[in-house]
């Protein structure tokens, strides 16, 4: 019996708690892992101008992230390095989809190591012995890089070299700590590593690299959530991402 009124006592102080946690000036935003540094800065800056305010941040795989919120991380904002994660979140009702904007723009490029001076050219990759990519199934950069390679025929020749890193991040270590002859990454993870890397080529496909954000089905805080989307689409927003190398789209 007393274990019953202890439950239903624990129960009681939940619920009577729950409305204050929804009401806390708090955010929680799933960024793809290549936005760490300027999101970083951009929450930085935010929180300047509103005080109280509370944001975590949580940088990892497109597809991943996708996954934690389909199986109910509470997420406010979701950035994505690529349009075919975000659809993939609002035919899941997981966004709401009057939110979803086109943020920044990005490209893909091939680096080496600095102290590589074999691969000086995409032709040059048949002479690689490990190649670094992002796992196609769950990180954006990767598939990316994969149509960029079949569009140049080069595809089938290189697959048996290829190294697969979970996030585009580790792409970017990989090749810095010169564990592998190349690598594809976007050219905001090479702008920030620029002096521990060759960036031997533009890797151009037909697709753009299109970043869209947006506010989630389930924030409890629709009205912050918005105030930081405004913020990151904002003049001063743009000019933070414009410091990482990201364009407008």
């Amino acid at each position: 019996m007393k274990k019953f009124f202890l439950t239903k006592f624990l129960l009681g102080l939940m619920l009577l708690a729950s409305p204050i946690i929804a009401q806390a000036n708090e955010l929680t935003i799933s960024a793809a892992a290549s936005l760490n540094n300027a999101f970083t800065e951009l929450k930085d800056e935010f929180l300047k101008e509103n005080k109280g305010v509370t944001i975590y941040t949580n940088f990892a795989a497109s597809n991943n992230l996708l996954k934690q919120m389909e199986q109910g991380a509470p997420v406010d904002i979701f950035a994505s390095a690529d349009q075919e994660t975000m659809d993939k979140a609002q035919s899941a009702s997981l966004i709401l989809a009057d939110s979803r904007k086109n943020f920044v723009e990005n490209a893909l490029v091939l680096i080496t190591p600095k102290a590589n001076t074999t691969i000086k050219s995409l032709n040059d990759l048949e002479k690689a012995q490990k190649i670094a990519i992002g796992a196609i199934a769950t990180v954006p950069a990767g598939r990316y890089a994969k149509k960029y390679l079949e569009e140049k025929n080069l595809w089938s020749n290189l697959e048996k070299k290829l190294i697969f890193g979970e996030h585009v991040r580790q792409v970017l270590e990989y090749v810095t700590k010169d564990e592998v002859d190349a690598g594809f990454v976007y050219k905001t993870d090479a702008f920030i590593a620029k002096d521990k890397l060759n960036i031997v080529a533009n890797a151009d496909s037909s697709e753009k690299i299109i970043y869209p954000i947006a506010i989630t089905k389930n924030t409890q805080n629709k009205e912050l959530a918005q105030k930081f989307v405004d913020f990151v689409l904002s003049e001063k927003g743009q000019a933070i991402l414009a410091k990482y190398g990201f364009q407008k789209p």
